[in-house]
């Protein structure tokens, strides 16, 4: 199976390669149309598809046949609903982003902003989650011994 994948890796890089050095020169208006073009992004879509659907399709058995690894990612699933609604409490639907953005001619409501909020508020609760659980171990080695 592993010679299988190998020999199917080399032959679509062989593939694209020949793509690449077909596709049109950036100056002709109409290369985005071109035959190569669409087929390396049929290519793209497959190996997407195939490493979207292993990825899901390896972490369920692995979540499924491991012991108490689907408390664990109930605890996860969880905690990432708590850090969802303090980010929608603490996400303003402020009014005068709404003019502002129909003064410019983008149509939105206090309810997208809202939520937009709440994603900012998300990305950055869950970004300072991650810097603590990359520094705290490293402190935590450096001053006990």
């Amino acid at each position: 199976m592993n010679k299988v994948i190998k020999i199917a890796l080399i032959a679509i890089g062989l593939l694209a390669a020949v793509l690449w050095f077909s596709l049109p020169s950036g100056d002709d208006p109409d290369a985005i149309n071109s035959g190569s073009m669409n087929f390396m992004f049929i290519i793209m879509y497959i190996l997407l598809l195939v490493a979207a659907v292993s990825a899901i399709v390896f972490g369920l058995k692995k979540l499924f046949t491991t012991k108490g690894s689907i408390k664990k990612a109930l605890f996860a699933i969880g905690g990432l609903a708590i850090i969802v609604a303090i980010s929608y409490g603490l996400s303003s639907d402020n009014a005068a982003v709404v003019e502002t953005m129909a003064q410019r001619g983008v149509e939105t409501t206090e309810g997208t902003v809202k939520n937009v909020g709440m994603g900012l508020n998300v990305f950055f609760i869950l970004s300072a989650v991650a810097v603590v659980l990359m520094v705290f171990p490293g402190l935590k080695k450096l001053f006990v011994k």
